[in-house]
């Protein structure tokens, strides 16, 4: 396959930058085009909902590169100008503004916008964390409040839970599962979490669902749970989850099921790839479509991306990685455990708030976790690799 004279992709986070710049590093020397949504140049999304919220960091801080690494990429980026479609066929993209873009190959990299509540939309005081605007409002409403619900209770609603607290808030996170993460990490890891919170002073209020948002003149004053309860709060922050952007991409002809579907190259149509948060791509590891929204992945992908539009045509096979600060434990996460998974204690002990531990399914090992033992946890991580990059099924030919 010949190198492409020009490609396109849409989205200019991490995943896009990255695919970018491994392209350039990989010896692309062609023209390069990046479309973002956002009118900021490229920033890094995990300290958003810590470092940023806190005020520990300036948003500034948060960006991927300066300026002058950016011009020495010598890509074209056009900011603040969303994709609205398109051409499989001719590889061109419209933007918002009315903008056509054609290349010879496309990256859609366009990443996952944040769900929002019921009734949320005009309501003062309820907040999402998902971009650097985000960040702000929900860090100058927090300033001024003192009691904040956090509707979630997965990795962003601990952490936004953690944060919050932190600024000296009363907080109260609701959510069904029976402790902050559970469905992830398993009910063991999960009690402990839920320990970590508690015994910051966070309230939990779990095994329940939000039944509405209390209000008076326009703003926020609170939430009514499935179970009748009624919790007073100044700010409330929505950390429901979130879904992939590729309403733009209705019609164009891709497999669109919770993301972009790909094959194991990551290959979603003939010269058009998808990477990041939105691709869900073909795991010939674990013989299953997977979809991530992690940091690790987004720079990890891009990179096995970059390699497959320049004609390497490898499956993509990582061992899925993400981490989680809360308060001051810091959890490394390895492979995709789930609360089905046996779960064993491997280092540490964790009633000294330190340890390792193993998730085991059918097959043998399929994840490690971490709660402050950073170095521990990637040693027993060698005990995964098997099990995620040796194929179920041969690769086609």
């Amino acid at each position: 396959m010949n190198a492409p004279g020009h490609v396109l992709v849409v989205g200019a986070s991490a995943a896009g930058l990255s695919t970018a710049e491994a392209l350039r590093r990989k010896g692309f020397g062609g023209r390069l085009t990046l479309i973002g949504a956002e009118p900021e140049p490229p920033y890094d999304r995990p300290p958003l909902s810590k470092q940023v919220l806190s005020g520990a960091w300036e948003p500034t801080r948060a960006q991927l590169r300066t300026k002058e690494v950016l011009d020495a990429l010598d890509a074209e980026f056009l900011l603040g100008d969303p994709a609205a479609a398109l051409d499989v066929e001719r590889r061109s993209v419209s933007t918002a503004s009315g903008t056509t873009v054609s290349a010879d190959a496309v990256v859609v990299a366009t990443g996952i916008t944040a769900r929002t509540l019921p009734g949320q939309s005009g309501l003062r005081g309820v907040h999402v964390v998902r971009t650097v605007a985000d960040s702000l409002a929900l860090r100058s409403a927090l300033l001024k409040a003192r009691r904040v619900v956090v509707v979630g209770d997965g990795v962003l609603g601990a952490e936004t839970a953690a944060t919050a607290r932190l600024m000296g808030l009363e907080v109260c996170v609701v959510g069904p599962q029976p402790a902050p993460m559970t469905g992830q990490l398993g009910p063991f890891v999960a009690g402990h979490l839920a320990a970590l919170h508690t015994g910051n002073g966070v309230g939990l209020r779990t095994g329940v669902l939000l039944d509405a948002l209390l209000s008076q003149d326009g703003a926020v004053t609170g939430v009514r749970l499935s179970d009748g309860e009624e919790v007073a709060a100044d700010v409330v922050v929505a950390a429901i989850g979130c879904s992939p952007c590729t309403d733009w991409l209705a019609g164009s002809g891709l497999d669109l099921d919770d993301g972009v579907v790909c094959d194991a190259h990551c290959r979603a149509a003939e010269g058009v790839w998808a990477v990041g948060d939105v691709a869900r791509w073909h795991h010939q590891g674990l013989g299953r479509l997977l979809r991530l929204e992690n940091r690790t992945n987004a720079t990890e992908q891009a990179l096995a991306v970059a390699g497959n539009i320049l004609g390497e045509d490898r499956p993509y096979l990582p061992v899925p990685y993400f981490w989680s600060d809360q308060f001051d434990v810091r959890l490394q996460v390895f492979g995709v455990p789930s609360a089905e998974n046996t779960v064993e204690v491997v280092e540490g002990d964790p009633a000294e708030g330190r340890f390792v531990v193993r998730y085991d399914g059918p097959r043998g090992p399929v994840g490690v976790l971490g709660w402050r033992m950073p170095k521990q946890a990637r040693l027993h991580r060698a005990g995964l690799v098997d099990h995620y990059t040796q194929p179920l099924e041969p690769t086609a030919p």
